[in-house]
Protein backbone atom coordinates (compact mmCIF):
# COMPACT_ATOMS: atom_id res chain seq x y z
CA UNK A 1 0.00 0.00 0.00
CA UNK A 2 1.35 3.63 -1.07
CA UNK A 3 2.01 5.86 2.19
CA UNK A 4 0.49 9.69 0.92
CA UNK A 5 2.69 11.83 2.50
CA UNK A 6 2.06 15.14 -0.19
CA UNK A 7 1.54 18.90 1.18
CA UNK A 8 0.54 18.16 5.28
CA UNK A 9 -1.30 14.60 4.92
CA UNK A 10 0.53 11.57 6.50
CA UNK A 11 -1.72 9.23 6.82
CA UNK A 12 -2.29 6.08 5.04
CA UNK A 13 -6.11 6.08 3.62
CA UNK A 14 -7.00 2.23 2.34
CA UNK A 15 -6.56 1.97 -1.15
CA UNK A 16 -9.23 2.42 -3.83
CA UNK A 17 -7.77 0.15 -6.55
CA UNK A 18 -8.06 1.49 -10.15
CA UNK A 19 -10.17 -1.15 -12.26
CA UNK A 20 -10.84 -1.66 -15.90
CA UNK A 21 -13.43 0.49 -16.96
CA UNK A 22 -14.27 4.36 -17.95
CA UNK A 23 -13.94 6.69 -14.94
CA UNK A 24 -13.92 9.87 -16.97
CA UNK A 25 -17.75 11.16 -17.78
CA UNK A 26 -17.53 12.64 -21.48
CA UNK A 27 -20.93 13.06 -22.09
CA UNK A 28 -24.77 11.83 -21.36
CA UNK A 29 -26.69 9.22 -21.54
CA UNK A 30 -24.22 6.80 -21.61
CA UNK A 31 -22.97 6.10 -25.08
CA UNK A 32 -23.60 2.16 -24.25
CA UNK A 33 -27.29 3.66 -25.36
CA UNK A 34 -26.46 5.16 -28.68
CA UNK A 35 -27.86 2.62 -31.35
CA UNK A 36 -27.46 2.27 -35.15
CA UNK A 37 -31.49 1.97 -35.76
CA UNK A 38 -31.88 5.69 -34.31
CA UNK A 39 -29.28 7.08 -37.61
CA UNK A 40 -32.31 8.81 -39.17
CA UNK A 41 -32.67 10.56 -36.10
CA UNK A 42 -29.35 11.92 -36.48
CA UNK A 43 -30.41 12.40 -40.69
CA UNK A 44 -33.86 14.50 -39.59
CA UNK A 45 -31.78 16.70 -36.88
CA UNK A 46 -29.52 17.57 -39.72
CA UNK A 47 -31.84 18.44 -41.87
CA UNK A 48 -33.96 20.84 -39.55
CA UNK A 49 -33.25 24.77 -39.37
CA UNK A 50 -30.51 25.16 -36.05
CA UNK A 51 -32.43 26.16 -33.17
CA UNK A 52 -32.08 29.97 -32.34
CA UNK A 53 -29.13 30.98 -31.49
CA UNK A 54 -27.03 28.17 -30.53
CA UNK A 55 -23.63 28.03 -31.23
CA UNK A 56 -22.07 26.24 -33.86
CA UNK A 57 -18.33 24.45 -33.68
CA UNK A 58 -16.09 21.96 -35.51
CA UNK A 59 -14.33 18.62 -34.18
CA UNK A 60 -11.56 17.31 -36.62
CA UNK A 61 -10.17 14.25 -35.68
CA UNK A 62 -6.85 13.17 -36.88
CA UNK A 63 -6.14 9.43 -35.75
CA UNK A 64 -2.82 8.76 -36.91
CA UNK A 65 0.18 8.61 -34.06
CA UNK A 66 3.57 7.38 -34.25
CA UNK A 67 2.72 5.12 -31.60
CA UNK A 68 -0.22 3.80 -29.75
CA UNK A 69 -0.10 4.95 -25.56
CA UNK A 70 -0.53 1.95 -23.54
CA UNK A 71 -3.71 3.86 -21.75
CA UNK A 72 -4.93 5.29 -24.96
CA UNK A 73 -8.55 4.16 -26.13
CA UNK A 74 -9.43 6.31 -29.27
CA UNK A 75 -9.41 5.17 -32.38
CA UNK A 76 -5.74 5.85 -34.08
CA UNK A 77 -3.73 4.16 -36.68
CA UNK A 78 0.13 3.29 -36.26
CA UNK A 79 2.79 3.31 -39.44
CA UNK A 80 0.26 4.44 -42.04
CA UNK A 81 1.87 6.01 -44.97
CA UNK A 82 1.64 10.12 -46.43
CA UNK A 83 -0.92 7.83 -49.64
CA UNK A 84 -3.32 6.25 -46.83
CA UNK A 85 -3.53 9.73 -44.63
CA UNK A 86 -4.34 11.87 -47.81
CA UNK A 87 -7.03 9.35 -48.37
CA UNK A 88 -8.38 9.74 -45.56
CA UNK A 89 -7.93 13.63 -45.37
CA UNK A 90 -9.87 13.60 -48.82
CA UNK A 91 -12.60 11.67 -47.16
CA UNK A 92 -12.91 14.10 -44.39
CA UNK A 93 -13.34 17.20 -46.80
CA UNK A 94 -16.06 15.30 -48.51
CA UNK A 95 -17.57 15.21 -45.38
CA UNK A 96 -17.19 18.68 -44.81
CA UNK A 97 -19.11 19.30 -48.09
CA UNK A 98 -21.67 17.69 -47.42
CA UNK A 99 -22.74 19.47 -43.70
CA UNK A 100 -22.04 22.61 -45.43
CA UNK A 101 -25.54 21.79 -47.68
CA UNK A 102 -27.43 20.37 -44.38
CA UNK A 103 -30.10 22.89 -43.54
CA UNK A 104 -28.46 22.97 -39.85
CA UNK A 105 -26.00 25.16 -41.23
CA UNK A 106 -28.12 27.90 -41.86
CA UNK A 107 -25.23 30.16 -42.71
CA UNK A 108 -23.87 30.11 -39.28
CA UNK A 109 -20.37 30.01 -38.62
CA UNK A 110 -18.10 28.01 -35.83
CA UNK A 111 -17.30 29.84 -32.81
CA UNK A 112 -14.84 26.90 -31.97
CA UNK A 113 -12.86 24.47 -33.92
CA UNK A 114 -11.08 21.19 -31.65
CA UNK A 115 -8.25 19.41 -33.77
CA UNK A 116 -8.02 16.33 -31.25
CA UNK A 117 -6.31 12.96 -31.97
CA UNK A 118 -4.78 10.57 -32.35
CA UNK A 119 -1.83 13.16 -33.18
CA UNK A 120 -3.06 16.33 -35.44
CA UNK A 121 0.59 17.23 -35.46
CA UNK A 122 1.16 14.40 -36.93
CA UNK A 123 0.06 15.87 -40.48
CA UNK A 124 2.83 17.30 -42.57
CA UNK A 125 2.55 21.52 -43.06
CA UNK A 126 1.47 20.35 -46.81
CA UNK A 127 -1.24 18.41 -45.14
CA UNK A 128 -2.59 20.48 -42.66
CA UNK A 129 -2.90 23.86 -44.99
CA UNK A 130 -4.80 21.96 -47.86
CA UNK A 131 -6.76 20.70 -44.93
CA UNK A 132 -7.42 24.04 -43.32
CA UNK A 133 -8.02 25.74 -47.22
CA UNK A 134 -10.97 23.58 -47.49
CA UNK A 135 -12.42 23.96 -44.24
CA UNK A 136 -12.18 28.03 -44.31
CA UNK A 137 -13.66 27.63 -48.04
CA UNK A 138 -16.80 25.97 -46.61
CA UNK A 139 -16.72 27.53 -43.39
CA UNK A 140 -14.98 31.24 -43.12
CA UNK A 141 -13.32 31.80 -39.97
CA UNK A 142 -14.16 34.89 -39.91
CA UNK A 143 -16.38 34.24 -36.56
CA UNK A 144 -13.83 32.05 -34.78
CA UNK A 145 -13.24 32.37 -31.00
CA UNK A 146 -10.74 29.63 -30.18
CA UNK A 147 -8.92 26.89 -32.31
CA UNK A 148 -7.06 23.89 -30.36
CA UNK A 149 -4.91 21.98 -31.63
CA UNK A 150 -3.61 18.75 -29.95
CA UNK A 151 0.32 17.74 -30.51
CA UNK A 152 2.75 15.54 -29.35
CA UNK A 153 5.89 17.21 -28.42
CA UNK A 154 8.25 14.87 -30.71
CA UNK A 155 5.98 15.76 -33.72
CA UNK A 156 6.45 19.47 -33.69
CA UNK A 157 9.00 21.49 -35.69
CA UNK A 158 9.29 25.32 -35.67
CA UNK A 159 8.43 25.17 -39.04
CA UNK A 160 5.10 23.54 -38.22
CA UNK A 161 4.26 25.87 -35.37
CA UNK A 162 4.88 28.43 -37.83
CA UNK A 163 2.36 27.26 -39.97
CA UNK A 164 -0.22 26.18 -37.12
CA UNK A 165 0.08 30.09 -35.99
CA UNK A 166 -0.67 30.96 -39.56
CA UNK A 167 -3.42 29.32 -40.04
CA UNK A 168 -5.61 30.70 -36.68
CA UNK A 169 -4.60 28.08 -33.89
CA UNK A 170 -5.39 29.96 -30.74
CA UNK A 171 -4.57 27.03 -28.27
CA UNK A 172 -1.76 24.60 -28.67
CA UNK A 173 -2.59 21.57 -26.35
CA UNK A 174 1.05 19.74 -25.62
CA UNK A 175 0.60 16.22 -24.73
CA UNK A 176 3.29 15.90 -21.91
CA UNK A 177 2.12 13.60 -19.61
CA UNK A 178 5.35 13.24 -17.85
CA UNK A 179 8.89 14.70 -18.45
CA UNK A 180 10.43 11.08 -17.14
CA UNK A 181 12.22 8.92 -20.21
CA UNK A 182 11.38 5.39 -18.65
CA UNK A 183 7.79 6.60 -17.29
CA UNK A 184 7.23 7.69 -20.87
CA UNK A 185 8.16 4.53 -22.53
CA UNK A 186 6.93 1.87 -20.20
CA UNK A 187 3.06 3.81 -20.93
CA UNK A 188 3.56 3.85 -24.74
CA UNK A 189 4.28 7.21 -25.47
CA UNK A 190 6.40 8.46 -28.32
CA UNK A 191 8.25 11.18 -27.40
CA UNK A 192 11.35 11.55 -24.90
CA UNK A 193 11.95 14.40 -22.68
CA UNK A 194 14.09 16.43 -24.30
CA UNK A 195 11.76 16.73 -27.48
CA UNK A 196 9.35 18.53 -24.33
CA UNK A 197 11.99 21.56 -24.41
CA UNK A 198 12.97 21.98 -27.54
CA UNK A 199 8.67 21.62 -28.51
CA UNK A 200 7.62 23.79 -25.78
CA UNK A 201 10.63 26.55 -27.14
CA UNK A 202 9.70 27.13 -30.19
CA UNK A 203 5.83 27.39 -29.18
CA UNK A 204 6.92 30.23 -26.92
CA UNK A 205 9.08 31.74 -29.59
CA UNK A 206 5.92 31.71 -32.28
CA UNK A 207 3.51 33.56 -29.83
CA UNK A 208 0.57 31.34 -29.18
CA UNK A 209 -2.04 33.14 -27.66
CA UNK A 210 -2.16 30.38 -25.09
CA UNK A 211 -0.11 27.19 -24.44
CA UNK A 212 -1.95 24.28 -22.49
CA UNK A 213 -0.19 21.39 -21.29
CA UNK A 214 -1.44 18.36 -20.61
CA UNK A 215 -0.36 15.62 -17.50
CA UNK A 216 -1.78 12.48 -16.26
CA UNK A 217 -1.19 11.24 -12.41
CA UNK A 218 -0.73 7.53 -11.74
CA UNK A 219 0.66 6.65 -15.10
CA UNK A 220 2.47 3.09 -15.47
CA UNK A 221 5.58 3.09 -12.93
CA UNK A 222 4.80 6.37 -11.72
CA UNK A 223 6.16 7.05 -7.84
CA UNK A 224 5.07 10.24 -5.06
CA UNK A 225 8.62 11.50 -6.04
CA UNK A 226 8.39 11.36 -9.95
CA UNK A 227 4.60 13.34 -10.04
CA UNK A 228 6.28 15.94 -7.61
CA UNK A 229 9.56 16.27 -10.39
CA UNK A 230 6.93 16.31 -13.29
CA UNK A 231 4.58 19.08 -11.44
CA UNK A 232 7.71 20.79 -10.77
CA UNK A 233 8.81 21.27 -14.26
CA UNK A 234 5.65 21.72 -15.59
CA UNK A 235 5.19 24.96 -12.87
CA UNK A 236 8.88 25.89 -14.51
CA UNK A 237 7.77 25.96 -18.01
CA UNK A 238 5.31 28.45 -16.98
CA UNK A 239 2.06 27.68 -19.35
CA UNK A 240 -0.94 29.70 -19.97
CA UNK A 241 -3.22 26.51 -18.71
CA UNK A 242 -2.06 22.93 -17.77
CA UNK A 243 -4.49 20.12 -17.55
CA UNK A 244 -4.36 17.36 -14.97
CA UNK A 245 -6.11 13.85 -15.91
CA UNK A 246 -6.20 11.23 -13.58
CA UNK A 247 -5.20 7.99 -15.23
CA UNK A 248 -7.96 5.44 -15.94
CA UNK A 249 -8.13 2.09 -17.75
CA UNK A 250 -11.18 2.08 -20.20
CA UNK A 251 -11.58 -1.18 -22.14
CA UNK A 252 -10.46 -1.16 -25.43
CA UNK A 253 -6.83 -0.26 -23.98
CA UNK A 254 -3.52 -2.24 -24.48
CA UNK A 255 -3.11 -2.57 -20.63
CA UNK A 256 -6.87 -3.64 -20.19
CA UNK A 257 -6.45 -6.33 -22.75
CA UNK A 258 -3.37 -7.26 -20.93
CA UNK A 259 -4.95 -7.42 -17.51
CA UNK A 260 -7.89 -9.91 -19.06
CA UNK A 261 -5.15 -12.16 -20.95
CA UNK A 262 -3.65 -12.38 -17.14
CA UNK A 263 -6.41 -12.36 -15.08
CA UNK A 264 -5.97 -9.18 -13.04
CA UNK A 265 -8.48 -7.57 -11.63
CA UNK A 266 -6.44 -4.33 -10.87
CA UNK A 267 -4.47 -2.34 -13.08
CA UNK A 268 -0.91 -1.50 -12.47
CA UNK A 269 -1.59 1.93 -11.93
CA UNK A 270 -1.90 3.86 -8.82
CA UNK A 271 -4.89 3.47 -6.71
CA UNK A 272 -7.48 6.13 -6.85
CA UNK A 273 -7.01 8.01 -3.08
CA UNK A 274 -3.29 8.29 -4.50
CA UNK A 275 -4.19 9.90 -7.77
CA UNK A 276 -6.24 11.89 -5.81
CA UNK A 277 -3.98 13.37 -3.62
CA UNK A 278 -1.31 13.54 -6.32
CA UNK A 279 -4.01 16.12 -8.15
CA UNK A 280 -4.49 17.82 -5.54
CA UNK A 281 -0.28 18.46 -4.84
CA UNK A 282 -0.30 19.69 -8.47
CA UNK A 283 -3.25 22.42 -8.00
CA UNK A 284 -1.83 23.49 -4.78
CA UNK A 285 1.47 23.82 -6.60
CA UNK A 286 0.11 25.99 -9.47
CA UNK A 287 -1.96 27.86 -7.01
CA UNK A 288 1.49 28.71 -5.24
CA UNK A 289 2.54 29.96 -8.49
CA UNK A 290 -0.25 32.39 -9.35
CA UNK A 291 -2.78 29.96 -10.96
CA UNK A 292 -6.12 29.50 -10.59
CA UNK A 293 -8.19 26.22 -10.34
CA UNK A 294 -11.15 26.37 -13.11
CA UNK A 295 -12.17 23.11 -13.37
CA UNK A 296 -11.66 19.31 -11.85
CA UNK A 297 -8.94 18.98 -14.58
CA UNK A 298 -7.48 22.76 -15.31
CA UNK A 299 -5.36 25.46 -13.66
CA UNK A 300 -4.52 28.68 -15.53
CA UNK A 301 -2.22 31.66 -15.27
CA UNK A 302 -5.33 34.43 -16.00
CA UNK A 303 -8.03 33.33 -15.62
CA UNK A 304 -9.13 36.62 -18.28
CA UNK A 305 -6.99 35.30 -21.26
CA UNK A 306 -7.15 31.39 -21.08
CA UNK A 307 -10.34 30.62 -21.88
CA UNK A 308 -11.49 26.87 -22.66
CA UNK A 309 -14.43 28.05 -25.27
CA UNK A 310 -15.00 24.87 -26.82
CA UNK A 311 -15.53 22.77 -23.25
CA UNK A 312 -17.89 25.54 -21.84
CA UNK A 313 -20.04 26.01 -25.13
CA UNK A 314 -20.43 21.99 -25.65
CA UNK A 315 -21.41 21.68 -21.97
CA UNK A 316 -23.94 23.93 -22.31
CA UNK A 317 -25.96 22.15 -25.30
CA UNK A 318 -23.74 23.99 -28.37
CA UNK A 319 -23.61 21.71 -31.96
CA UNK A 320 -21.25 20.17 -32.73
CA UNK A 321 -20.12 18.47 -36.26
CA UNK A 322 -17.35 15.91 -35.43
CA UNK A 323 -15.05 14.61 -38.94
CA UNK A 324 -13.53 11.98 -39.00
CA UNK A 325 -13.77 8.15 -38.46
CA UNK A 326 -15.66 7.37 -35.20
CA UNK A 327 -15.66 10.84 -34.29
CA UNK A 328 -18.76 11.90 -31.75
CA UNK A 329 -21.41 14.93 -32.67
CA UNK A 330 -24.23 16.89 -31.46
CA UNK A 331 -26.83 18.58 -33.79
CA UNK A 332 -30.06 19.78 -32.78
CA UNK A 333 -30.40 17.57 -29.74
CA UNK A 334 -29.53 14.26 -30.82
CA UNK A 335 -26.52 12.54 -30.23
CA UNK A 336 -24.69 10.67 -33.23
CA UNK A 337 -21.29 8.76 -33.83
CA UNK A 338 -19.51 8.11 -37.02
CA UNK A 339 -18.32 5.29 -38.67
CA UNK A 340 -15.55 3.29 -36.38
CA UNK A 341 -13.88 1.52 -39.05
CA UNK A 342 -11.19 3.30 -41.36
CA UNK A 343 -12.30 2.06 -45.09
CA UNK A 344 -15.99 1.79 -44.26
CA UNK A 345 -15.77 5.63 -43.07
CA UNK A 346 -13.71 6.40 -46.53
CA UNK A 347 -16.27 4.49 -48.59
CA UNK A 348 -19.06 6.31 -47.23
CA UNK A 349 -17.96 9.54 -47.32
CA UNK A 350 -16.60 9.65 -51.41
CA UNK A 351 -19.93 7.46 -52.16
CA UNK A 352 -21.45 11.17 -50.89
CA UNK A 353 -23.16 9.88 -48.03
CA UNK A 354 -22.69 11.29 -44.01
CA UNK A 355 -20.77 8.61 -42.60
CA UNK A 356 -23.06 8.43 -39.45
CA UNK A 357 -22.81 5.03 -37.31
CA UNK A 358 -24.87 5.00 -33.96
CA UNK A 359 -27.20 7.82 -32.46
CA UNK A 360 -29.73 8.74 -29.62
CA UNK A 361 -31.85 11.65 -29.34
CA UNK A 362 -31.95 12.29 -25.93
CA UNK A 363 -35.48 13.51 -23.65
CA UNK A 364 -35.52 16.92 -22.25
CA UNK A 365 -34.95 15.44 -18.95
CA UNK A 366 -31.63 13.73 -20.14
CA UNK A 367 -30.65 16.80 -21.45
CA UNK A 368 -30.90 18.69 -18.82
CA UNK A 369 -29.12 16.12 -16.39
CA UNK A 370 -26.21 16.00 -19.25
CA UNK A 371 -25.74 19.75 -18.84
CA UNK A 372 -26.38 19.60 -14.89
CA UNK A 373 -23.58 16.80 -14.58
CA UNK A 374 -21.08 18.20 -17.34
CA UNK A 375 -21.35 21.73 -15.70
CA UNK A 376 -20.72 20.22 -12.14
CA UNK A 377 -17.00 19.68 -13.46
CA UNK A 378 -16.39 23.36 -13.15
CA UNK A 379 -16.85 23.25 -9.68
CA UNK A 380 -20.48 25.30 -9.76
CA UNK A 381 -23.27 25.23 -11.08
CA UNK A 382 -25.77 28.14 -10.41
CA UNK A 383 -29.52 27.29 -10.93
CA UNK A 384 -31.45 29.82 -12.65
CA UNK A 385 -29.50 28.85 -15.63
CA UNK A 386 -31.73 25.44 -15.62
CA UNK A 387 -34.68 26.98 -14.27
CA UNK A 388 -34.40 29.83 -17.35
CA UNK A 389 -33.62 26.92 -19.90
CA UNK A 390 -35.80 23.63 -18.62
CA UNK A 391 -38.01 24.76 -16.04
CA UNK A 392 -36.02 22.43 -13.26
CA UNK A 393 -34.33 23.73 -10.43
CA UNK A 394 -31.38 21.23 -9.97
CA UNK A 395 -31.89 21.78 -6.00
CA UNK A 396 -35.77 21.02 -6.00
CA UNK A 397 -35.17 17.81 -8.68
CA UNK A 398 -31.79 16.05 -6.92
CA UNK A 399 -32.66 16.86 -2.88
CA UNK A 400 -31.98 13.42 -1.81
CA UNK A 401 -28.59 13.12 -4.29
CA UNK A 402 -27.41 16.77 -2.83
CA UNK A 403 -28.26 16.06 0.56
CA UNK A 404 -26.53 12.91 0.60
CA UNK A 405 -23.72 14.62 -0.91
CA UNK A 406 -23.22 17.18 1.39
CA UNK A 407 -23.65 15.17 4.35
CA UNK A 408 -20.54 13.56 2.33
CA UNK A 409 -18.83 16.74 2.53
CA UNK A 410 -18.62 17.00 -1.46
CA UNK A 411 -20.87 20.24 -1.95
CA UNK A 412 -22.93 23.11 -0.55
CA UNK A 413 -26.18 23.70 -2.35
CA UNK A 414 -29.02 25.78 -1.96
CA UNK A 415 -31.76 27.58 -3.94
CA UNK A 416 -29.26 29.62 -5.83
CA UNK A 417 -26.87 26.63 -6.98
CA UNK A 418 -24.19 24.00 -6.49
CA UNK A 419 -20.42 24.59 -5.29
CA UNK A 420 -18.33 21.37 -5.55
CA UNK A 421 -15.75 21.72 -1.81
CA UNK A 422 -12.17 20.86 -3.21
CA UNK A 423 -12.19 17.21 -2.16
CA UNK A 424 -15.30 16.64 -3.99
CA UNK A 425 -14.09 18.17 -7.17
CA UNK A 426 -11.10 15.94 -7.17
CA UNK A 427 -13.37 12.64 -7.75
CA UNK A 428 -16.61 14.74 -9.39
CA UNK A 429 -16.08 11.55 -12.20
CA UNK A 430 -17.11 9.05 -9.44
CA UNK A 431 -20.22 11.18 -7.79
CA UNK A 432 -21.39 12.24 -11.40
CA UNK A 433 -23.21 8.57 -11.39
CA UNK A 434 -25.39 10.12 -8.51
CA UNK A 435 -27.03 11.77 -10.78
CA UNK A 436 -28.07 9.41 -13.62
CA UNK A 437 -31.42 8.39 -14.55
CA UNK A 438 -31.91 4.96 -12.68
CA UNK A 439 -31.76 2.80 -16.27
CA UNK A 440 -28.10 4.60 -17.00
CA UNK A 441 -26.64 3.74 -13.74
CA UNK A 442 -25.52 0.41 -13.79
CA UNK A 443 -24.94 0.00 -17.64
CA UNK A 444 -21.57 0.00 -19.44
CA UNK A 445 -20.75 3.40 -20.25
CA UNK A 446 -19.17 2.96 -23.57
Amino acid sequence: MQVVTIGNRTDQPPPEATKEGNYFVSNYPPFSFWRPENVQEAVAALQRPPAPDTPLGLYVHIPFCRKRCHFCYFKVYTGMDAAAIETYLDAVRQELALYAAQPIIGGRKPRFIYFGGGTPSYLSTRQLGGLVDEMKRLFPWDGIEEVTFECEPGTLTEGKLEILREIGVTRLSLGIENFDDEILRVNGRAHVSKEIDRAYSFARSVGFPQINIDLIAGMVGETEQNWQETVRRAIELAPDSVTIYQMEVPYNTTISKEMRVHGEKVAPVAPWNVKRAWTQYAFDQFAAAGYTVTSAYTAVRNPAQASFVYRNLLWAGADMLGLGVASFSHANGTHYQNEHDYDTYIRRCNSGELPLFRALTPTPLERFVREFILQLKLGQVTNQYFVDKYAVNPAHHFPAELGALQAEGFLHFDDAGVRLTPEGLLQVDRLLHRFFLPEHRNARYS
